[in-house]
């Protein structure tokens, strides 16, 4: 069989199949690597407090790696951009977002405040930290929400959406966080609201098994590359022993006459 397998044919066929091979077995660790990936914990490094630029830049997209990382970050809130959302958890009928002004930066970055339970009481505690003095905010840090998650009911909102905000903030100028910080409850007190119920996130994921099953499903398919080629090469083989079998036998009778 073997003496079949080393022709031209045969040897650019196998070659063709090892390439198949290759291909899946490639795909097979791509799968296999993000099944380990997606089973590991994300790094606990959110309970060490960092100033926010140390974390993220204004423009750059929050990461789920540092959402509810523990940021401080100073400026100042402008008055008038109070936004008020609702249907929110973590406490109140309004969650109150402030419009903070970064003093390192001079980047813009939504800072939800806390919440009351009366509307007016909520607006009255935006405009209360937004006297023109400066204010240093700690809370924890989480990437933007989309404008698309607004859970939105006769002209109220719910998302922390920055993507709204530049179109509702009177003051701005085109430098946002891309992001927002959900204040502890010193900012909330000097707001005169409610703290916002928030805590260290969960880190705790589970092994992808479906990455798993799909990292076999290739190695089997690589596996079967190679094995065609060889039934393919065996069949071949086989069907020249039977011809020349059959040629032998033909050859018998004919010369049985003579």
């Amino acid at each position: 069989m073997w003496a079949v397998a080393r022709r031209p044919k045969w040897i650019a066929l196998l070659v063709l199949a090892l390439v198949l091979a290759g291909v899946f077995a490639g795909l097979g660790k791509w799968q296999l690597e993000r099944s380990i990936a997606n089973g590991t914990p994300l790094p606990e490094t959110t309970e060490t407090q960092k100033p926010l630029q140390d974390v993220t830049q204004p423009g750059q997209a929050a990461s789920e790696t540092i959402a509810g990382q523990k940021v401080s970050v100073t400026g100042r809130f402008v008055a008038g951009d109070t936004t008020l959302l609702t249907g929110r958890s973590g406490g109140g009928t309004y969650q109150t977002v402030g419009h903070l002004v970064d003093a390192a930066s001079g980047a813009s970055v939504p800072v939800v405040i806390g919440w009351a339970d009366e509307r007016r009481a909520a607006e009255a505690g935006g405009e209360r930290v937004a006297d023109g003095a400066e204010l240093t905010v700690e809370g924890r840090y989480y990437p933007a929400e989309s404008p698309d998650q607004d859970a939105y009911t006769k002209g109220e909102f719910s998302a922390v959406a920055p993507a709204r905000f530049v179109n509702t903030w009177k003051a701005f100028d085109d430098r946002m966080y891309i992001g927002y910080v959900v204040a502890d409850g010193s900012t909330a007190k000097a707001a005169d609201l409610g703290t916002i119920a928030d805590r260290a996130p969960t880190r705790e994921v589970q092994f992808d098994w479906l990455n798993l099953f799909y990292a076999i499903e290739w190695v089997v398919f690589a596996g079967f590359a190679v094995f065609l080629w060889y039934r393919f090469v065996k069949d071949a083989w086989e069907r020249e022993q039977e011809d020349a079998q059959d040629a032998a036998a033909a050859t018998e009778p004919a010369a049985a006459h003579r």
